[in-house]
């Protein structure tokens, strides 16, 4: 009896195999066999992390192979054939010409914005829009991100810095830290208070709370920002029953909410004419400003687009500035330049100035470099509307004609384009003198590219240059010495201390530093 039963069903199995194969062939076949992967499942089923030949090619695979796969393959594209969840063609490109093709042709090659649910969490943003919708969001978002935001930006980056130096760091001549991320961290998300939300924070708060609340601002937004993966895995109201963690989050997560409702109130009934350039303030009256009913934004989108640079402006940013800090650490001799740099540009008995940031080209140069090697985004997801044909160029000079049919996704692989030795020599050195001259600008794409660039690049730029000019100025940055790693070889120094984790981005797992004064 049991074997009659299992008889049918083994050939529905089958049966169900044959199909997912034919229709992957035929993939392969629209792409007439294009070198790269053919595997069960796509690199997003995050059950397989590594890769397992003919299984998945391993979630993240392009920031752990960087351009080798492109290389192995012999082209700067790459074709991902799987047969699950459904038979789907996918297209990697490590190539600088395709790469400014794509992001240049909104039309052509939208944005999938599914992908970008998570980031939809307080409210539709130009993120996670599309279309005529994004259009009518980038005109009200993007002039928030003006020079006046910026100065603001360098401001609130030196007063945040400088309290750290004087409240925490204090008298101490040699400050030693377990983790980079314990100062990067705090850094950003001070800055964005008050460039962002209007809101100054300081490393020695009391903890007073608003009355209605039963978190401070700043603990509120750390935790929804830290754990923001929560709300896409699982819904408000599981939350608010889970886990100590998860109950934390929901929490944290509501008096976020709240505290941004009244922010809204407060701004449009205050009898205050003071001119505010944080972004909030700049979102809203902006917002406010449009004539036209259709353009304006419902509260839910305003909220969401506050949000949304939390968000990019927070993660990105600290984890970028922690991978900085970390490279001149490892790379003595760069941090030199960089702090040689700083003194021609600003002697020891003067204040850091807005004015002149653009003299500090080593910081911009170090941000750069660590981007390059870093990006926040591993990877820039688009897709095909419509059948065409992209034409991609090797290492020899040869050109290929590659069809992509409409619907097949495309990802500009970030971390395979920086470090693709057409475009830069000796990729995976850290050299921020690269960016002192003429560079490769269509393969570093840190902040995206084409219509669709990243609006808040300026505000990251300052950030960054303020913050490291400060901290270099001031301290000589070390690797802390650990008796465990006495005897390691300086490749296996650099591999332990940049060893990186997944969330919204990628981050250092644990880098300890010592902060030396000059």
């Amino acid at each position: 009896m049991i074997s009659q039963a299992v008889v049918p069903l083994i050939f529905l199995l089958l049966l169900y195999a044959v199909k997912r194969y034919t229709a992957c062939r035929q993939l392969v076949r629209t792409v007439n066999g294009w070198p790269g992967f053919r595997t069960v499942f796509n690199d997003r089923f995050l059950f397989f992390p590594f890769r397992v030949r003919g299984i998945s090619p391993g979630a993240q695979w392009p920031f752990y192979s960087k351009h080798a796969d492109f290389a192995k393959a012999g082209w700067d594209v790459i074709a991902l054939v799987n047969a699950l969840p459904s038979p789907e063609l996918s297209l990697y490109v490590a190539d600088a010409a395709i790469a400014k093709e794509v992001m240049g042709a909104r039309a052509r090659f939208p944005k999938p914005t599914d992908v970008y649910e998570l980031l939809a969490t307080f409210g539709t943003n130009i993120l996670v829009t599309e279309g005529e919708e994004w259009k009518r969001q980038r005109k009200i978002a993007a002039p928030a991100f003006s020079e006046r935001n910026n100065k603001l930006v360098w401001d609130e980056s030196l007063r945040v810095v400088n309290d750290m130096f004087a409240n925490v760091w204090g008298d101490k001549d040699v400050v030693e830290l377990d983790h980079v991320l314990d100062i990067t961290i705090p850094i950003t998300l001070m800055v964005i208070g008050a460039a962002s939300f209007g809101r100054r924070m300081s490393w020695k708060e009391d903890g007073a709370m608003p009355i209605g609340h039963s978190l401070t601002f700043k603990d509120a937004l750390l935790e929804v920002s830290n754990r923001l993966v929560l709300s896409l895995l699982f819904p408000q109201w599981f939350l608010r029953l889970g886990t100590p963690g998860m109950r934390s989050y929901a929490r944290a997560y509501d008096e976020l909410s709240r505290y941004l409702d009244e922010m809204v109130q407060e701004r449009r009934t205050s009898a205050n004419n003071e001119e505010r350039y944080d972004l909030f303030s700049s979102l809203l009256e902006a917002n406010e400003g449009q004539l036209d009913g259709d353009t304006k934004l419902s509260d839910k989108a305003l909220l969401g687009n506050v949000f949304l640079f939390l968000v990019a402006g927070h993660d990105t940013t600290s984890h970028t500035l922690a991978y900085a800090l970390i490279f001149l650490a490892l790379y003595q001799e760069e941090q030199d330049k960089f702090y040689e740099n700083i003194m021609a540009v600003m002697p020891k008995d003067r204040a850091l100035k807005y004015e002149d940031m653009g003299s500090f080209s080593y910081s911009l140069a170090v941000f750069n470099e660590t981007l390059r090697h870093f990006p926040p985004v591993i990877g820039i997801p688009k897709y095909s509307a419509e059948d065409t044909v992209l034409t991609t160029t090797n290492a020899a000079g040869e050109q290929a004609r590659l069809p992509v049919p409409r619907g097949t996704y495309i990802t500009i692989s970030a971390s395979a384009l920086h470090h693709n030795p057409r475009y830069w020599d000796d990729p995976d050195a850290f050299k921020p003198e690269r960016f002192l001259g003429n560079y490769p600008r269509d393969a570093f794409v840190p902040f995206s590219a084409g219509p669709r660039g990243c609006v808040g690049r300026g505000f990251a730029e300052t950030e960054a240059v303020a913050v490291l000019t400060a901290i270099v100025s001031r301290y000589k940055v070390e690797v802390r010495e650990e008796a465990r790693f006495a005897g390691e070889t300086f490749a296996q120094r650099r591999a332990r201390l940049l060893k990186s984790q997944h969330s919204l981005t990628v981050y250092p797992e644990r880098a300890p530093l010592v902060f030396r004064r000059r």
